[in-house]
C-alpha cells in the first residue's frame, strides 16, 4: 500500500448480518416465541425487523399478540441468540476478511449494534483484539436509524466521524450511520439498500480493501446495485 494513501480514522462495524450471519438465529428464536402464543410468524415477518432497535422489534411482537411484556421478550430473543452465537459464531467470510485487514492496518474499530450488551460481549470474546469501542443497543438512548450511536463511537473512540467508515447490512442501520455523516458503506445481505446520495452499495465487501475505504473518506462512492436494491 501507498505509505501516503488516506486511511480512515476508524471503521464502524455494525454486527448482525454485517460481520456475522446471525439474522437467522434472530428469526428462528421469534419463529418459537411467537409459536407459543399460537401466532404464526413468518421468515418475511423476521426480515421487517432487521437492524430495528430490540424494544421496537419487542413492540411489534406484541402487537402481533405476543402476552409478554418488552422486557421479557427481548431477554428470550437475547438469550436464545447469544447462546447460539456462543455456540457457532457464523462469521461473514468478506466481512472477517475486511475486518482482519483493517486491525492489520493499524486502523481502530468499534462494533455498533442494536444487540444488547449480553450478545455484542459475546461475539467479541471470539474477536477479543478486533475492538476498541463497543456501542450496543442498551447504551444509547436513541436506536438506528437514528444517528446516535455511530457518533457516540466516533466520540469514545477520539475521532472525527467524518473521517470514519461505517458497515452496515440494513435499511435502519444504514439510515443511522448515514445521517452521522461517516462514509457508509450498505452491504447487501437480507434486506434490499437503497440509493442514497454519497452511499456505497456493494453486493460483498470482498472488492473493498484498506485503500478503498480510504478512498471512500476522501468522497469517493461506489454503487454496485444501481436500481436493483
Amino acid at each position: 500500500m501507498n505509505e501516503k494513501a488516506t486511511l480512515p480514522a476508524a471503521v464502524l462495524w455494525d454486527m448482525d448480518g454485517t460481520l456475522i450471519d446471525s439474522e437467522p438465529y434472530w428469526i428462528e428464536a421469534e419463529i418459537e416465541l411467537a409459536a407459543r402464543f399460537g401466532i404464526a410468524w413468518t421468515h418475511e415477518d423476521g426480515l421487517t425487523l432487521v437492524g430495528n432497535p430490540l424494544t421496537v422489534s419487542a413492540q411489534v411482537m406484541i402487537d402481533r399478540g405476543v402476552d409478554l411484556p418488552p422486557g421479557d421478550i427481548i431477554d428470550y430473543l437475547l438469550t436464545r441468540v447469544t447462546a447460539r452465537v456462543r455456540e457457532r459464531t457464523p462469521w461473514q467470510d468478506d466481512a472477517r476478511d475486511l475486518l482482519d485487514a483493517v486491525v492489520s492496518a493499524g486502523i481502530p474499530c468499534a462494533l455498533v449494534t442494536m444487540s444488547y450488551a449480553m450478545l455484542a460481549d459475546a461475539f467479541v470474546s471470539r474477536a477479543p483484539d478486533a475492538f476498541a469501542v463497543v456501542v450496543s443497543g442498551d447504551q444509547v438512548t436513541h436506536g438506528k436509524p437514528h444517528p446516535e450511536p455511530y457518533l457516540v463511537a466516533a466520540e469514545r473512540l477520539g475521532v472525527p466521524i467524518d473521517r470514519c467508515v461505517a458497515i452496515e447490512d440494513s435499511p435502519a442501520g444504514v439510515g443511522s450511520a448515514h445521517a452521522s455523516g461517516a462514509a457508509t458503506i450498505g452491504v447487501r445481505r437480507l434486506a434490499p439498500i437503497e440509493a442514497r446520495p454519497g452511499l456505497t452499495r456493494v453486493r460483498s465487501l470482498a472488492g473493498l480493501d484498506v485503500a478503498a475505504l480510504g478512498r471512500l473518506v476522501d468522497g469517493d462512492v461506489i454503487d454496485e446495485l444501481g436500481a436493483d436494491s
